[in-house]
C-alpha cells in the first residue's frame, strides 16, 4: 500500500498535538481522522478502513504511566488485530517502549517528533503490510481458511460453490460460534465481485438512532452531531458485498426501512431527499430457529423472502465429527507461532477429551479453549489437564446460581448467568434484556471472568 491510500486514526486528548499530525499527513495520505476521546477509538475504526492507527500513550493528564496506552492498545488488537499501532509517550522511558511493542504495537514514537521520523515509519508499516498481503494473495488466492471434511461440512462446500458466483442474496444459519462469519466472506471471495467492497454490519448492535445513520449514511446537519457527510454501509459496499449479522434481532421498524431499500435498490441519507442508487450483493446472517424468522410477529416475511434467495446452515462443532482434530491442529499451530513457541504435539488423551466436550460455543469456544492452553502449558505436549473449559458457556447451560449475599457484585453477577442461561448465551439478546449495550456486557463478563 503506498502513502497516498492510506487512511490514518490520530488518537491524542491534546488538540495541538492533532492539528500539527493531521496538517504533516493531510497532504501525503487519503484521510487523516483525528480523535481526542479514547472511547471513540472503537466507533472510528468500525465506521473507517483504518490502515495505521497512532495512540498516544497518557490520557487525562491524570497519571502518566503509559497503562493507558497499553489498555487501548490491547483493545485495537483484540477487536482489528490487522491494524498496526504507532505509540506516542512524552517520556523516553525504553521499559514502557518494549512493553508496547511486546504487546502489539507496530512502532515507537517520541515526543516531540521528526517529521520526518513519523513520515518514514508510516511509509515502513505500510510497506510491511502490503509485502504480507501480497505474499497471502500468492499462497492462498481469493480463499478463506474453512477447515472441515466432515460430511456435514462438505454439503456446506457443495452449496457455497454453487451460490458463491451468482448475485442471489444468501441467508447463513448457524449457532453461535458456528462461523458464519467466514461462510459470508467466502462467498464474496469466490464471487463476481470479489475485488469490490465486502461491507460487515453487526445490525443486532445498533440501537434504533444509530439504525438508519449507520446503514443508509447522513448529510451534515441531518442532526445535533452531524458535522460532515457521511456514507453509509450500503453505499459503502456499492459494487460489493454487504454482510449484515444478527439479522434476527432488529425491530419490525428497522426491518420495514430495510425492506424498502432493497426493494428500490437505493438509500436516502438522512437530511436529503436525493436517493443514491445502489448496487450490492446482500448477504445476512442469524443464530435465530428458522421457526421463529417464519413467525410474523416477530419477522416480516416479505423480509424473508428478499434476503433468503438461498440458506446455508453451519452445523455445529458437535456435529463434525473428526474435523474438531484438524481445526485443533490448525488453532494450536497458530498460537503457538502467535505466543513465540515451538511446535507441541498432543498427548493421546488431548483429542478424546476435546471430542466429548459439547462445546456449546462452538468453533468459537474451541478457539479460546485451545488459545489458553498454548499460553499456560508447560512443555511441548498438549495433555488433557491443559484444557480448561469456558464457564460462561458452562453457566449458560447450567441451573442458574442464587445470590448468597446482598452484595451488589454478587446481585450483578447472578442476574448476568439467568439472562444469558435463559437465552442460551446470546449476548446480543442478554444485553437488551438488561437494558445494557453488547459492549457494557463484555465489559461486566470480563470483570466477573465469566
Amino acid at each position: 500500500m503506498v502513502l497516498k491510500n492510506a487512511i490514518i486514526l490520530v488518537v491524542d486528548d491534546d488538540a495541538d498535538v492533532l492539528t500539527a499530525l493531521r496538517l504533516l499527513l493531510k497532504p501525503i495520505v487519503k484521510e487523516v481522522i483525528t480523535e481526542k476521546n479514547p472511547n471513540n477509538i472503537n466507533a472510528q475504526i468500525e465506521r473507517s478502513n483504518v490502515d495505521i492507527v497512532i495512540l498516544d500513550m497518557n490520557f487525562n493528564g491524570l497519571v502518566n504511566t503509559g497503562n493507558e496506552g497499553i489498555f487501548w492498545l490491547n483493545k485495537i488488537r483484540k477487536l482489528k488485530p490487522e491494524i498496526a499501532v504507532i505509540l506516542m509517550t512524552a517520556y523516553a522511558d525504553i521499559d514502557l517502549a518494549i512493553k508496547g511493542l511486546k504487546e502489539g504495537a507496530s512502532d515507537f514514537l517520541m515526543k516531540p517528533w521528526k517529521n520526518q521520523k513519523v513520515v518514514e515509519t508510516i511509509t515502513t508499516i505500510l510497506s510491511k503490510k502490503t509485502s504480507k498481503t501480497k505474499q497471502k494473495e500468492n499462497l492462498n488466492t481469493n480463499s478463506v481458511d474453512i477447515i472441515g471434511e466432515s460430511d456435514v461440512m462438505n454439503d456446506v462446500f457443495v452449496k457455497l460453490k454453487k451460490v458463491a458466483p451468482t448475485d442471489a442474496n444468501v441467508l447463513v444459519l448457524g449457532e453461535n460460534g458456528t462461523g458464519k462469519d467466514l461462510i459470508a466472506r467466502a462467498l464474496h471471495d469466490h464471487s463476481n465481485r470479489k475485488n469490490k467492497p465486502f461491507i460487515k454490519v453487526d445490525v443486532g448492535a445498533l440501537t434504533s438512532s444509530l439504525f438508519e445513520s449507520e446503514l443508509f449514511g447522513y448529510k451534515k446537519g441531518a442532526f445535533t452531531d452531524a458535522r460532515e457527510d457521511r456514507k453509509g454501509r450500503f453505499e459503502a459496499a456499492n459494487g460489493g458485498t454487504l454482510f449484515l449479522d444478527e439479522i434476527g434481532n432488529i425491530t419490525l421498524g428497522q426491518q420495514v426501512r430495510l425492506l424498502t431499500v432493497l426493494q428500490n435498490r437505493q438509500v436516502t441519507p438522512l437530511g436529503s431527499n436525493e436517493p443514491i442508487p445502489i448496487d450490492i450483493r446482500l448477504i445476512c446472517a442469524t443464530n435465530e430457529d428458522p421457526k421463529v424468522l417464519a413467525d410474523e410477529k416477530r419477522f416480516r416475511k416479505d423480509l424473508i423472502y428478499r434476503i433468503n434467495t438461498v440458506d446455508i446452515t453451519v452445523p455445529p462443532l458437535r456435529d463434525r465429527g473428526t474435523d474438531i482434530t484438524e481445526l485443533s491442529r490448525h488453532f494450536v499451530s497458530l498460537y503457538a507461532e502467535k505466543y513465540n513457541k515451538t511446535a507441541f504435539s498432543f498427548d493421546s488423551g488431548f483429542i478424546s477429551k476435546l471430542k466429548k466436550h459439547d462445546f456449546p460455543g462452538n468453533v468459537r469456544e474451541l478457539q479460546y479453549v485451545l488459545e489458553r492452553a498454548v499460553i499456560m502449558t508447560e512443555g511441548n505436549t498438549l495433555k488433557p489437564d491443559d484444557l480448561v473449559f469456558s464457564s460462561i458457556e458452562r453457566s449458560t447451560t447450567s441451573k442458574h446460581i442464587e445470590a448468597t449475599s446482598m452484595n451488589l457484585d454478587d446481585i450483578e453477577k447472578n442476574a448476568i448467568l439467568t439472562v444469558l442461561e435463559k437465552h442460551k448465551g446470546n449476548v446480543s439478546k442478554s444485553a437488551k434484556e438488561l437494558g445494557i449495550t453488547r459492549a457494557a456486557l463484555y465489559r461486566r463478563l470480563e470483570k466477573y471472568e465469566l
